[in-house]
């Protein structure tokens, strides 16, 4: 099967076996998604959406962030993994939102990244999940997925596997694939003992079929 013929039955896998996929995080806001995105690095959803009601009822607005001290924003997310790094990139964050877009939260991928805490992982989150651009976030389940299944060929870090997953996808199913590979990647794919029995890409995916023949 060639790589057309996979995008496409992984395609339509997905269209109808997951028609609805959207991030997990809650948010209200472009302001508080870019919150909770900064947050969720290397830290669960569920963590994160448990952490962020208190935080945005105390900084409601980038300007209260803004206006913060660190070391309070830091009281609020003390659960979360690099709670240090990341209270400090949140006001830095926000003051550059205030600075930079007038504490708007930009749909541009490159002025995304102009903020503290925002790489382009993040920023590629924001630009698809809030304004849906056809921007393909690559975080660990997306890079696992991707290459098991045989999306990705040779990839060797995560800037290789967004090149060719773009390149592939229909744009307008950019923003929604990147939610079918981190669900898929998240509770069927996942890095230890993959729920192969429970996948529908079984007869298409090269993790599955190395298995079966080796």
């Amino acid at each position: 099967m060639g790589q057309t013929e996979l995008y496409g039955f992984v395609i339509q896998y997905f269209q109808r076996e997951v028609p609805i996929a959207e991030t997990e995080l809650e948010y209200k806001n472009p302001y508080e998604l870019i919150v909770a995105v900064i947050l969720s690095a290397q830290c669960t959803d569920k963590r994160v959406n448990q952490i962020t009601p208190e935080l945005i009822k105390r900084f409601p607005s980038p300007e209260k962030m803004a206006a913060a001290d660190p070391a309070e924003v830091l009281d609020y997310i003390k659960s979360c993994s690099y709670p240090n790094n990341k209270a400090k990139h949140l006001v830095g964050m926000a003051q550059k939102l205030i600075e930079l877009f007038n504490g708007i939260v930009p749909d541009d991928v490159d002025d995304l990244q102009k903020l503290p805490g925002v790489g382009r992982k993040t920023a590629n989150v924001i630009a698809s999940v809030v304004y849906n651009k056809p921007a393909m976030a690559v975080d660990t389940h997306v890079f696992r997925v991707a290459a098991r299944i045989g999306l990705s060929i040779n990839a060797k870090n995560p800037l290789h596997t967004e090149m060719q997953l773009v390149k592939s996808i229909p744009g307008h199913l950019i923003a929604k694939a990147h939610h079918w590979l981190i669900l898929h990647g998240r509770y069927v794919c996942v890095a230890r003992n993959p729920k192969c029995q429970q996948c529908g890409l079984t007869t298409v995916c090269n993790y599955y079929q190395k298995g079966k023949t080796s």
